[in-house]
């Protein structure tokens, strides 16, 4: 075979492909997934889809598999007795399952350049948690089933802004301690 240039430059550039889509999809990519969170001291059995019984002790979360459309979920206590047995529909590829019906609040952080921080605050929304205002519109819930976050309980906010040219943000779900750790660092006031 004779040397062609073509043909080596077509190599490269499939090698190079190749190494770049397995670097994203190995350190970059995001994880989807489900999770059943326990932010109580309380320990629960439960059962989704009529599935294996699983158990979920005080502060852990599990991650679990959930199929698109109707899911149904029992949650027993600790002594296996029923607590309720439930339907939730999912439509995203990620979410929580908040078995104790503990509250949670989702907050929206922004991310870009040249972004006047105390200035978005105050045209946002207050959230009122314990009688107390908070700033930056984070949404409360304590329903069983939600996907309107981006990163979960488990993972943190981007450290990383990615495009510094235009305002955008990511939502997160915290639980209700966590969230109050996170708005008192967070936002120093």
């Amino acid at each position: 075979m004779k040397n062609n240039p073509s043909l080596k430059g077509l190599l490269v550039a499939v090698v190079a492909f190749i190494a770049a889509f397995g670097i994203y999809f190995l350190f970059l990519a995001k994880k989807n997934y489900f999770l059943v969170d326990n932010p109580t001291p309380n320990t629960y059995y439960y059962k989704i889809n009529n599935g294996s019984e699983g158990i979920i002790s005080a502060g852990q979360y599990v991650h679990v598999d959930l199929k698109q459309g109707k899911n149904s979920i029992k949650v027993f206590d600790q002594n296996k007795k029923m607590l309720y047995d439930s339907a939730f529909e999912v439509n995203k590829i990620r979410g929580l399952l908040n078995i104790a019906h503990q509250d949670y609040y989702v907050n929206r952080q922004y991310y870009g350049y040249n972004l006047k921080k105390d200035s978005l605050l105050l045209n946002l929304d207050k959230t009122i948690i314990d009688g107390k205002e908070y700033f930056g519109g984070a949404k409360g819930f304590n329903k069983l089933y939600t996907e309107d976050f981006y990163y979960n309980v488990d993972e943190d906010y981007d450290q990383l802004i990615k495009n510094i040219q235009q305002v955008e943000s990511r939502s997160k779900i915290f639980r209700k301690q966590d969230y109050l750790n996170y708005y008192k660092e967070y936002y120093k006031f």
